[in-house]
């Protein structure tokens, strides 16, 4: 990963942020970087994860609609569904996962997520963390790993974008 990598964030990210360490009275700092960089076009968000995030009708929710919407990418673009198509076909294809799982993960923007990563070569940001073994749900990382799109951590991505609270 170069220094000038992009950053897709899943919505996890936001969530455990405004829910958790990050929370928009605590450390408003984040959300100002988070913005920032947005505008250098280093930090961005799909609208699958956007339409999960405003499900929450929460200060989260009026936050990515009112502040964060013009960095939430459309997953229309060719590219993006012909790797979504790829991605899919991929989990479905593996015996590892329940069904159930496989469902899931077809009904979130997981999959989309990475799919947008992959067709523009950008870094997938989330909390996930590489299962091998689970069955029981398609973690992002382990989909990232197939199809080689690479995957970090919100304090590695931070680290990387050279942020810091001050």
């Amino acid at each position: 990963m170069t220094n000038n990598s992009v950053y897709v964030l899943d919505a996890n990210i936001f969530i455990h942020a405004a829910r958790f360490y990050y929370a928009f009275d605590i450390a408003p700092a984040f959300w100002n970087a988070l913005v920032t960089h947005a505008q250098s076009g280093r930090v961005i968000t799909i609208d699958q994860v956007m339409k999960e995030i405003e499900r929450g009708k929460d200060d989260l929710a009026k936050w990515i609609k009112n502040t964060f919407q013009t960095w939430c990418k459309p997953t229309t673009e060719t590219d993006v569904i012909e790797a979504y198509r790829d991605i899919i076909k991929w989990v479905s294809n593996q015996n590892q996962f329940y069904e159930e799982a496989k469902k899931e993960f077809a009904n979130v923007a997981d999959g989309w997520l990475i799919a947008y990563a992959k067709a523009k070569g950008f870094v997938v940001v989330t909390h996930e963390q590489l299962k091998s073994e689970k069955k029981n749900k398609v973690q992002i990382p382990n989909v990232c790993n197939a199809f080689n799109v690479p995957y970090t951590n919100t304090f590695e991505m931070l680290r990387r974008l050279g942020v810091q609270f001050r």
